[in-house]
Formats: C-alpha cells, sequence, structure tokens
C-alpha cells in the first residue's frame, strides 16, 4: 500500500485519493464513481474483450478445421509443443504478466478520472495506444504490429498446418482474455491495483 496520499482541499478530501508514482507503489482509488466514468470502465472492458474474442472465434474456426485432418506424428508433436509455448509466451508471460495487469489498472484510473475523450476512446486507452507513457505505447505498437504480421504469415499456410499454429494462437488469446476481464474486475471491486497505469499526462499533472 502507499505510504503517503495527496489530499485535495476541496469539499472532496475526505472521499478521493490520487494516485501515486509506480515508485511509491499501487494505485488507490477509493472514491464514487461518476457516471461517465463507470461507462468509460465498462466500455473499455467491453470493447476490447469483443476484440479479443472475436479475434479467437475466427481463429478457432481454422483450428477446429486443421484438427479435423488426419495428422501425422510430427504434425501432432509440433502441435503440442507450439500450443505449449503460445500458452507460455503468449499467454502467461504476454497477457497475465504484462499486459492484462496494465490494462486493468488504466481501467480502473478510467473509472475515476474520465473526460468526454477517453470515454469514447476508453478500448484504446486501456491497452495504451492513448494517454500512455512511451515505453507503454512502445510495447503496444510493436506487440499489435507482430500480431498482425504473425496472423498475415500464417494465413498463407496450408492446412493442416494454419490450423496447427492457430490452436496455440487461440489457447494464448483465450488465456488474454480471461486474464483481463478477471484482472479488470479485480481492480474495480477492490479500488486498487499493484500495477502502476503509467497515464502520461494525469489530472494533477505529476507523473505516475
Amino acid at each position: 500500500m502507499p505510504r503517503d496520499f495527496f489530499h485535495d482541499s476541496s469539499s472532496l478530501q475526505a472521499t478521493r485519493r490520487r494516485h501515486l508514482s509506480p515508485a511509491d507503489g499501487p494505485a488507490v482509488i477509493s472514491a464514487v464513481d461518476s457516471p461517465l466514468g463507470a461507462v468509460a470502465a465498462a466500455w473499455a472492458i467491453a470493447g476490447w474483450g469483443a476484440v479479443l474474442g472475436f479475434a479467437v472465434a475466427r481463429l478457432a474456426v481454422i483450428a477446429l478445421e486443421g484438427l479435423a485432418m488426419e495428422l501425422s506424428a510430427a504434425q501432432l508433436g509440433l502441435l503440442a509443443a507450439n500450443t505449449a509455448f503460445m500458452a507460455w509466451a503468449e499467454g502467461y508471460r504476454g497477457f497475465q504478466r504484462s499486459f492484462s495487469p496494465r490494462a486493468a489498472a488504466r481501467v480502473l484510473y478510467l473509472r475515476r478520472y474520465a473526460d468526454v475523450r477517453t470515454a469514447l476512446l476508453a478500448p484504446f486507452f486501456c491497452v495504451g495506444f492513448y494517454r500512455a507513457s512511451r515505453r507503454v505505447r512502445r510495447l503496444t505498437w510493436v506487440g499489435t504490429g507482430m500480431i498482425v504480421v504473425l496472423i498475415i504469415l500464417v494465413h498463407r499456410l496450408p492446412q493442416p498446418w494454419r490450423g496447427i499454429i492457430d490452436v496455440g494462437v487461440v489457447v494464448g488469446l483465450s488465456w488474454g482474455l480471461i486474464s483481463f476481464l478477471v484482472m479488470s474486475a479485480r481492480a474495480l471491486m477492490a479500488g486498487t491495483s499493484p500495477t502502476p497505469h503509467e497515464v502520461s499526462d494525469p489530472v494533477d499533472g505529476r507523473p505516475r
């Protein structure tokens, strides 16, 4: 928990606590939600959840087509190895350990500090495309670019090879979707997040 808090001098002093910098510890929010903030947080979760869910559904169809074919021993080995690797690299390392905690922290930030613009762009805000630190923006754009390139390359593969690769992608994305939803729900219910939100220009002008 943070050691010190900066309190407003206005009438909100008793109900509002500001975020501290990442070096100070987890971000804490303990105030009554504004209607705009509640809508923004819900839109962030629903919007990005729909993006991941749509990708999982589309790729799952292709993966099942590949699995329906007769696979050789080598293909079965590749299927097992690729699925395990994608679960670890994409699902656990990429989403559960990095993307999802930060996105959940930014959803929590939206609930307290959303304005009209961030509310409209909430799904892009929560994943780091908008109003994020340079490091987060770089990670978001590079990660998105790598996913797009991977999809293009895999799309050129014949079946069952395409299905074999897509099984791993579906597992990784499903892991990511579940971790994003669970961590966002936990952050909103607890009003605190152990991961810094890294918003580039918070409301009080302090670096976060």
